[in-house]
């Protein structure tokens, strides 16, 4: 297939607010060996992607300087050594970066089919959050079936997966949201109790349970000592971000006799291999799940792609529920 010498795309003009995305044309990607391109018709909106765009969180060596780390569409090329995949096959991937663009190359590991029954632009939203919770709440966090699950922003893109998941392997699902129409989307998704933080104290409501056996936060700064003090004896707390802050001051008595666990991972900058691996599972586990219709992403809008800046600008605003997306095609 012959690929077109450049493409429209959306970068970060310099750091800033949402209005420092900008229209641009852009050389097409090559697949080097591993690798595939994607022509794409959806890319996933993320709070990294806002983080990049403010210039507090750079592309790891060798990725584009788009932002985007996920999208869905069609196979248009492979690079040397590449296998079990065509050109012409659907699939949603796992972006190292450059997903607000026409075309995206990435390593072919990072790709899964659509699953069926989802639509391109629900497949645009599973792989960024969905790596990122099978990853952190099951992989490192090590929930079992029976276990008290707190995830904070239930209403987010991670929340609405990390919901579901949890739900359907067998965890009590607590949650935390800002609002009542929030708090009851998380009950629709299976959350056994949704928790207003602007009227209530998570703590003292999983306290009341015994304890949260596994938190995921993305919250940071003042969270965290709550977070401690809502952990069950031998809990565990796994971080994927700081919307407040990454420092604070903790007291360290409590995790050592408490026997607590505080962890925490960033996707972006781990190894093909470690990606890799996360795609492998969610293969087996959790595609078949999703095509059976037992979990599914939720979606909050759609934007043109040269319309990014108001989907950031909608993503900070903290309204919306589940995934933003651009349409690419």
């Amino acid at each position: 297939m012959s690929l077109p010498g450049l493409m429209r795309a959306v970068e970060i003009a310099e750091p800033g607010g949402p209005d420092v995305l900008r229209a641009c044309d852009r050389p097409v990607p090559a697949a080097r060996a591993g690798e595939i391109v994607i022509r794409l018709a959806y890319a996933g909106v993320n709070r990294p992607d806002a983080l990049q765009r403010a210039g507090q969180y750079a592309p790891p060596p060798g990725a584009s300087d788009l932002p985007g780390l996920e999208g869905a569409g069609e196979v248009v090329a492979l690079g040397e050594g590449v296998s079990g995949l065509s050109v012409g096959d659907k699939v949603c991937a796992l972006l190292p970066g450059g997903g607000y663009a026409q075309y995206v190359a990435t390593p072919a590991a990072h790709a899964l089919p659509i699953p069926e029954g989802l639509g391109l632009e629900q497949a645009a939203c599973l792989p960024e959050t969905f790596f990122t919770v099978w990853s952190n709440v099951f992989m490192r966090g090590g929930l079992e079936a029976g276990e008290r699950f707190l995830v904070h922003g239930g209403s987010s893109g991670i929340g609405t997966t990390a919901i579901q998941l949890a739900k359907v392997f067998g965890a009590r699902v607590f949650a935390t949201a800002g609002s009542t129409e929030k708090c009851a989307a998380c009950i629709t998704l299976g959350a056994e109790r949704a928790i207003n933080y602007r009227d209530e104290d998570f703590v003292d409501v999983l306290r009341a349970e015994g304890g949260a056996n596994l938190i995921l936060d993305m919250v940071g700064g003042d969270y965290l000592p709550r977070n401690v003090r809502a952990l069950a004896d031998e809990g565990r707390l796994v971080q994927i971000a700081f919307l407040k802050g990454p420092k604070v001051e903790l007291n360290f008595a409590q995790v050592m006799m408490r026997r607590l666990t505080i962890t925490g991972s960033t996707l972006r900058p781990q190894s093909d291999l470690a990606k890799a691996r996360i795609a492998d599972e969610l293969r087996e586990k959790v595609w078949p799940l999703i095509a059976s219709g037992r979990v599914a992403p939720v979606m909050d809008s759609e934007f043109p792609l040269e319309e990014a800046a108001a989907a950031h600008a909608r993503m900070e605003s903290s309204a919306h529920v589940g995934k933003i997306v651009l349409k690419i095609d």
